[in-house]
């Protein structure tokens, strides 16, 4: 018995091309990938048999999502009668031997009883944390069969390890794909390569609902509508574009050429400088900021940085030293009086700063009325630009002293301009 099986044309080839390790599905709300990447997995434990993982951060979302998908499909190709579809726990069973088993990141313990695993699928991988996915391609092993792994997500933040992961990652200094590029040509393939730094192997795909011809029209109309009321989503939902997601931390924070920067910088009538420096070492960063502050329009520049991690103090006080920063007053972090000792005995004009709350100090970068970064910083460029606040997932509002990442730049900022006030309470402008 032949069953035809309808599929929107922009997922035909993603459906049995198997020559690429990795499987990137980026898309927008409705753009079907979800449906597609169960339909194919579906197909391939039908021809051969494997022990296929399907992984979502927390396990219980599973039911009205991934196993619901796997279900529906096993029914529309008329195999209710052959496959065994368990609900507790959730498990697919094949007549072939494949077997489709569910687990979530919330219970690891559970991944480690797993044996043979050739195909894992990561469905919202967004949602799960990079050393989530590191322990998964791990538990990705079998004697004999190719690998595979399927991950598919709406677009985030390009502070997300997917963005960093499988497109460029600034800090590190790799670059993989131009995302740019992918929502233009929609399906890219990067070739595996014996020998180099970035990742290789990767089949990727990109969708918005315009590629599900089954959606109705009053569907679309909906993500459209989005744009005039939350463009953040829409971006994400209707485009399916990686972006920022969430709301602005510094919504006036914009970025200049070096030149122009100095040069507005030396009109200042009375200019006040200021240097932050935020302490790190294998996680973290040494990042130091050198700023100017316009007092009379509330403005503040930051024309020089320095990052780095991995450094002892003796190499970073070299550094510093060498750019010309020994002889300037630099306020620091006062979680780390030792290492201010340090500095000190070194010959640097380094202390402590005042110890206020992160609230306070977020407040205070946010009662600027422009933060004009040169271009030369790229690490605060990178951290800045696009820092949301996290939001309380139970309820959606926003924490105003936790961010989308861990910028250690804007902690450098803190510290810098720790005795410096933007407006007093009262809103009087400070000496």
């Amino acid at each position: 018995m032949t069953t035809v099986k309808e599929v929107n044309p922009h997922f035909e080839d993603f459906l049995f091309d198997w020559n690429q390790k990795f499987q990137l599905l980026v898309g927008g709300y409705g753009s079907s990938k979800s449906y597609h990447a169960a339909l194919k997995i579906t197909l391939k434990a039908l021809e051969e048999k494997r022990t296929i993982l399907v992984v979502r951060e927390v396990y219980d979302t599973h039911r009205d999502s991934t196993f619901s998908l796997f279900s529906e499909i096993i029914e529309d190709l008329q195999l209710a009668s052959k496959v065994k579809i368990g609900s507790s726990p959730m498990q697919i069973k094949f007549p072939n031997g494949s077997k489709i088993i569910f687990r979530g990141m919330d219970k690891p313990e559970k991944l480690k009883s797993i044996n043979n695993i050739s195909l894992v699928w990561l469905e919202e991988c967004s949602e799960i944390k990079y050393t989530g996915f590191k322990e998964l391609l791990g538990r990705l092993r079998h004697p004999s069969l190719p690998l595979y792994m399927i991950l598919s997500t709406n677009p985030v933040s390009k502070g997300n390890w997917v963005y960093k992961h499988f497109f460029k990652n600034e800090i590190e200094d790799y670059h993989v794909l131009d995302d740019e590029e992918l929502y233009t040509q929609k399906t890219i393939v990067i070739p595996k390569k014996q020998s180099s730094d970035i990742p290789t192997d990767i089949y990727y795909h990109h969708s918005t609902a315009d590629d599900n011809l089954f959606l109705p029209e009053s569907y679309i109309d909906q993500l459209d509508e989005m744009k005039s009321y939350d463009p953040d989503l829409h971006r994400i939902a209707r485009k399916g574009r990686f972006g920022v997601n969430g709301k602005l931390v510094l919504p006036q924070f914009e970025i200049k050429h070096h030149d122009q920067v100095m040069a507005e910088i030396a009109s200042i009538r009375k200019p006040i400088r200021k240097n932050g420096m935020d302490f790190g070492f294998v996680d973290s960063y040494n990042a130091v900021l050198r700023m100017v502050v316009d007092h009379e329009k509330k403005w503040l520049y930051i024309y020089e940085e320095y990052y780095k991690r991995g450094m002892t103090d003796d190499k970073t006080a070299d550094e510093l030293e060498e750019l010309g920063l020994k002889k300037s007053i630099i306020k620091a972090d006062n979680a780390e009086p030792k290492t201010i000792a340090y500095f000190k005995q070194r010959g640097f004009r380094m202390y402590s700063c005042k110890k206020l709350t992160r609230v306070e100090n977020t407040k205070k970068m946010k009662r600027f009325k422009r933060i004009i970064c040169s271009d030369a910083c790229v690490n605060t460029i990178r951290e800045l630009k696009e820092l949301t606040f996290k939001k309380d997932p139970k309820t959606d509002e926003i924490i105003e002293d936790e961010f989308n990442i861990d910028p250690h730049t804007f902690s450098a900022m803190w510290y810098g301009l720790d005795d410096y006030e933007v407006a007093s309470v009262k809103g009087a402008n400070s000496k």
